[in-house]
């Protein structure tokens, strides 16, 4: 999956959201209860996860999805981006300050190792 190089490096903090309902409108964020924040390795790790997701074709499933990350930079002052995981459809959603037009929507193999390492994390962090 590609996420902006320079998003990547500004990010001091992921918020990782499991996703009640779909944003009331575009670009907002996508609402539900935030299960746990990641700094660090555990950042580093969970966006070294998601630039290696592999691409996937286009399922149908009317994209409903369970998982966001939030990332942040050291300020905390505005999310650069948001990217919502549909496992179902492989589809992943990604809005915010550092996310170009073209990066917006992306195709995961949701079965893929690293894509269920993903998963496992989300779900970790959720108890």
């Amino acid at each position: 999956m590609q996420l902006s190089v320079e998003a990547v490096a500004a990010t001091a903090l992921l918020e990782v959201v499991r996703i009640s309902a779909l944003p009331a409108k575009r670009d907002a964020p996508y609402p539900g209860r935030t299960v746990t924040h990641w700094v660090g390795d555990e950042a580093a790790d969970a966006l070294t996860l998601i630039e290696n997701l592999l691409g996937s074709g286009k399922h149908r499933c009317g994209f409903s999805p369970g998982w966001s990350v939030r990332a942040y930079e050291e300020t905390l002052e505005s999310v650069l981006f948001e990217a919502a995981f549909c496992f179902s459809c492989h589809e992943v959603r990604l809005h915010g300050t550092a996310v170009p037009p073209d990066l917006a929507v992306q195709f995961f193999d949701a079965d893929g190792a690293d894509a269920q390492a993903l998963l496992s994390l989300f779900r970790e962090a959720a108890r």
